[in-house]
């Protein structure tokens, strides 16, 4: 039976011990590192901690809105640091994926979602107008571009029946490449009565109206981490650690990649969701158990005093 265990209560040895089991960490951000625009007390620090004992630290993040250059000028503004090559966001994951399928560069992506994605498209993207506007049985006026072949489907304030209609319409054409940024349902919003739709409901809308399945891109699959493998290649599983605030995807994508996890108390789930989960005898809940829980990620920093 999987269990979790509470840095808290570990030694001074096993805590040394622990980290020195991993050379590389990826961290989720909202949840873990920051709340909006304000750094979670001693993330910074932390994360700062791990480069000055030699880890290698990822911020890998399911957002697609904002473009590696803005993550950039958030974790330096913030505090945090680190290359823009340390960043690896699902708009980014949509461009490399692209990129090392061999996507015709001649040809054009329909994109159902937000600057984000587009700028990290130097040579492919077909940005949709944001305020097309379609009445039902009236829409044979529209112009459908023969030079796309893919459509990529993300976070989008401004999805409209119009967008639907072009996003399905060129998911029909045969060989046509679908792909969505993540599935995430929606976007926590802490002691406010209201829910904010996630990624993963624009997504159900497109794969719907298509009446196919996308390639997804984001945690809790895989290709973040192989990404980070292919760029890094002295990157090992084993030895890499994955911190996350969300079980069902910085923690699964840890399982479903052979990591080390870290489950923070700062985000969705909390400590008293992983003992429900351990007294599970639901093979599924099982694979959301962290290895290690902490409350908040900054709370390493008296425990790690002594390395």
């Amino acid at each position: 039976m999987a269990s979790c265990k509470k840095v808290s209560a570990l030694q001074k040895e096993q805590i040394q011990a622990w980290f020195e089991s991993f050379d590389t960490v990826m961290t989720d951000c909202d949840g873990v590192l920051w709340t909006g625009s304000e750094a979670i007390p001693g993330s910074p620090e932390i994360i700062n901690r791990f480069r000055a004992l030699g880890k290698r630290v990822f911020y890998v993040t399911n957002n697609s809105t904002k473009h590696r250059r803005e993550y950039k000028d958030k974790v330096d503004k913030l505090g945090f640091g680190g290359d823009l090559e340390d960043i690896i966001g699902t708009a980014y994951l949509a461009a490399t994926y692209l990129e090392d399928t061999g996507f015709d560069k001649t040809k054009k992506v329909y994109v159902v979602g937000s600057s984000g994605i587009t700028q990290e498209f130097l040579v492919w993207f077909f940005q949709p107008d944001p305020d097309g506007h379609v009445e039902l049985g009236n829409h044979g006026h529209l112009k459908l571009d023969s030079e796309v072949t893919a459509v990529i489907a993300a976070m989008d304030l401004h999805i409209s029946f119009s967008k639907l209609l072009k996003a399905a319409s060129y998911l029909s054409r045969p060989g046509s490449l679908f792909l969505a940024t993540n599935t995430d349902a929606q976007f926590p919003v802490k002691g406010k009565e209201i829910v904010v739709p996630g990624t993963g409901s624009m997504v159900a809308a497109v794969s719907t109206a298509a009446g196919r399945d996308p390639i997804i891109l984001g945690k809790p699959n895989k290709l973040m981490f192989e990404i980070v493998q292919r760029r890094h290649p002295g990157v090992v599983p084993e030895r890499t650690l994955m911190i996350g605030d969300r079980a069902d995807t910085d923690i699964l994508l840890g399982k479903n990649c052979g990591l080390q996890t870290l489950m923070v108390g700062t985000g969705v789930h909390s400590f008293e969701k992983v003992e429900e989960w351990e007294s599970s005898s639901d093979p599924e809940h099982t694979r959301l158990i962290p290895d290690m829980y902490i409350d908040r990620l900054g709370d390493l920093l008296d425990l790690v005093s002594h390395l």
